[in-house]
């Protein structure tokens, strides 16, 4: 996976004071605003404001997996959601993880029962999460 990321990952920094219109341009409206773009330049994520390390390191795996999903890299996608499940059970953006991860393998297999262990992971894991009410159809 960090072969992934290493090709597929560019930083690239704007200060707001040095080039006020490359900020603009991205419609920041607060710092540190992390964006992740695919290789269009299209936003695909979005991070504004401070994070601890772990949870800023979640969500930038979230990103390139809604990069991957936007490509329909099914495959990547799942792997990047698994891994952001893995290693950071505990980050506000896991049970979101879990959602898009099921919703990747079934992309991939067409196996509805990848729906429904999203509800039981959710339900069990993460109860409070309001990524429970976005899987309710999946409960049947």
């Amino acid at each position: 996976m960090a072969a992934f990321i290493e090709q597929n990952f560019i930083p690239i920094g704007v200060h707001i004071k040095e080039n006020p219109a490359g900020f603009g341009r991205f419609e920041s409206v607060w710092t540190p605003t992390v964006l992740i773009l695919d290789e269009n330049g299209k936003e695909r994520f979005r991070i504004e404001g401070y994070l601890p390390k772990d949870d800023f390191s979640a969500q930038l795996l979230m990103g390139l997996a809604r990069v991957a999903v936007m490509k329909k890299q099914w495959g990547d996608a799942e792997k990047l959601f698994q891994q952001i499940i893995d290693k950071y059970p505990t980050a506000s953006i896991a049970p979101a993880a879990v959602y898009w991860l099921g919703v990747s393998k079934y992309q991939r297999t067409h196996d509805h029962h990848a729906l429904g262990n999203v509800v039981t992971e959710l339900k069990q894991r993460y109860p409070e999460s309001p990524w429970n009410k976005r899987a309710i159809p999946w409960a049947a």
